[in-house]
Order: C-alpha cells, then structure tokens, then sequence
C-alpha cells in the first residue's frame, strides 16, 4: 500500500507518562572517565581539542577520527567525505519518485567529515540535560577553556516525559528535536571541541547518502536488499533500532537508509531544483522562512522503501507536535515526530564568519506556536 504521509503507520504513544526520574539523570550524570585533556591551538590561534586525525592540511589528508565529549564517557566517529559532483533529484521513471525530486540538477559539493551514524541520546543528553557539567562537578573537576564558552550556551528546557516513549535509549538515535535543538547542539559541540561542526545542506546530505551511486538506493535498485542495509516498516517492529547495526554505504556511513529521518538545514521548496536546472551549482542551500516546511531525510523505521530512497524528500509539518500540552508548544521537541533525528557534519573548509551565521539563521521566535 503506497504512503501518503509519514504519520499514517505511527504508532500512538500518548505523553502522559512519567518525567525523566533523579535517579536516571544522577546514573548519567556518573557516567565519566578520568580524563586527560589536551588543549591546542589551531592556525588562527584559537583553543582545539586535540584528538588523533582530526586535522588535516589537504582534503587528501583527511582520516577518519573519533570525537570525544569531555565530561563523560561518550564519544562519535567522523568519517571523510570527499568533494566531487553529482546529479542531485531523481529521474521521472524512478519508482516512489516525488513531484519535488525534479528536474535533476548537477551539483558540486566541498569535502568535509559527516558523522559515521546518527547522533544518539548519549551524545545528545550530554548537552540537553548539561550532564558533563554535572559530571565534572561529582569528579569536582574545573572546566577547561572550551567548556567555560559552551557551559553558557543555550540549551533545551527539561522535556515533560520520556522522548524516547520507551523504545530504547543507551546507544539508540536521538528523536523529537526540532531542528532548533539540533542547531544548538551543533552550536554546543563547536564550543567544547573548537571544530565548527553544523547540519548538512540537503545536498550535502544526498551526496554522502548516494555515496558516488546513482541508484535509487546506494546499494542498488532492489528494494528487497533494503533489509541488510536499513531498519524500515517490514523489518523495525515498529521502533528505531541501535545505530551502526546494518552494513554501511560505501563511504562507510551507516543508517543514511532508515531507522531515523535526518534534519537537514534546508526549508522545502517544491519547486527549488528548478532554478538550478540549467547550470552546475556549487554547495546550494535553501534557507527555511517559516516554523513547518523543513526538509528531512533517509526515510526511517516508520516508512516503506521509496521514503528511504536517496533523492526522498520529508517535510515537517503542524502534526509533529500535535499531542503537545504546552502553550506555548515547546520550541525544543516535536512530541510527534518518532520517527526523526539528525547527524553532524564538519566541513574541511572552515567557514567564514558570514557563512555560520548564514547556517544558524534561525530566529528563537520562530519556533514558538501561539
């Protein structure tokens, strides 16, 4: 049976339940590692978390390498994702194809690092309920020079039940942020580690998804392989599942195909691909104008195979925070969105002051409903 919107196969959790309990939050917050920090310094003379082949002089250069938080024991691979050019959009006889998919548009992208999976509650929690701080404070540890500037930065207010609903935390991805947090956390993360890290565009995001294919997935066009590379409506059991449990594209980036949509910065324009129709684009972006109407992709454990081509487009929209309570709807969660999260990405490339303004745009009173 063809999908017509993401929230016709949801399964309906009510938010009645229980508050995040102390218990949980103080075992979180206890989860730290004795920690020997290095600071350096980068080309400009600003602080940097020193971690093993993160930098590199040359796109050639680039390794993969492991990004630790400090303050607890939690940690993410980036993976290095090469420039080139590629078709963006899908062809009209793609099978699940969107009317916005098209026209098919060539695009070059600049290279840069994209987190080899989701970003997971782990990651997530560490900023939106300040657990490194609580950890640094029962080690009775003080901040280094990068954790003073990212202590103060904004963060979530605390959610009023469980975002997870049950379906599984240690490990698992992060859901029912709006994009807003997931800048934030971006924010967050460029202030303790001293490496800009943001949202991908959307072609940013296709491009690594496709991974130098042209298929409609980046293992093929088979729809009936999607079980050995992504968690989706036949195979999930109607839950997300841990991420990096199915084999990876073949840049090594695993889940971009199910298990959770992906927050892109882009808003959605049905119609934007066709002002890039006749010439090579560089490194295109479509700023979002309003709350709903932001793009997602990968499809995820709630959809059938076409949501989780490589081309597909998710758009969000009112209903994604349809059983929230509040008035004003929190500015921080979608309580209706299960079903989406968001990875990282670090350009090679570090971007201009004007740029990372251009990306983090976002006004807070956008995000608040009347």
């Amino acid at each position: 049976m063809k999908r017509t919107s993401t929230s016709l196969r949801v399964r309906r959790w009510t938010v009645g339940g229980q508050l995040l309990g102390l218990g949980i939050l103080f075992a979180a917050a206890t989860s730290t590692v004795a920690e020997t920090v290095e600071i350096a310094k980068d080309a400009q003379g600003r602080p940097v978390l020193k971690v093993p082949n993160a930098d590199a002089a040359t796109p050639e250069e680039m390794k993969p390498y492991t990004e630790p938080i400090t303050g607890r024991d939690v940690k993410f691979d980036m993976v290095p994702i090469p420039s080139g050019k590629f078709l963006m959009g899908s062809p009209d006889d793609e099978e699940g194809r969107g009317e916005d998919e098209g026209p098919q548009h060539e695009v070059e992208v600049e290279p840069f690092w994209m987190g080899k999976c989701e970003v997971t509650w782990d990651e997530f929690e560490t900023f939106s309920f300040s657990l490194d701080i609580q950890g640094r404070q029962l080690a009775k540890q003080e901040p280094n020079e990068l954790e003073k500037v990212a202590d103060v930065l904004m963060r979530p207010t605390k959610p009023y039940t469980d975002m997870t609903f049950g379906m599984g935390q240690h490990g698992f991805p992060v859901i029912c942020m709006t994009e807003l947090a997931a800048k934030k956390y971006c924010e967050w993360l460029s202030a303790k580690t001293g490496r800009y890290y943001r949202l991908p565009t959307e072609a940013e995001w296709e491009y690594a998804c496709r991974a130098g294919t042209t298929t409609p997935y980046s293992f093929g066009d088979d729809p009936e392989e999607l079980g050995d590379y992504a968690w989706y409506y036949d195979n999930s059991d109607e839950v997300y599942h841990k991420v990096g449990k199915k084999k990876p594209n073949p840049w090594g980036l695993h889940d971009m195909h199910g298990n959770v949509s992906e927050f892109v910065l882009d808003g959605h324009d049905p119609k934007s691909y066709e002002k890039y129709a006749d010439t090579l684009t560089k490194n295109p972006y479509d700023p979002p104008t309003a709350l709903y109407g932001r793009v997602a992709r990968g499809g995820s454990w709630n959809d059938d195979p076409e949501k989780l081509r490589s081309a597909a487009r998710i758009v969000s929209e009112k209903s994604w925070k349809q059983q929230d309570p509040q008035l004003p709807q929190s500015m921080w969660y979608y309580t209706d969105a299960h079903w989406v999260g968001f990875r990282v990405i670090r350009p090679f490339r570090e971007p201009t002051d004007e740029e990372k303004k251009m990306y983090g745009a976002d006004k807070l009173q956008q995000y608040k409903d009347k």
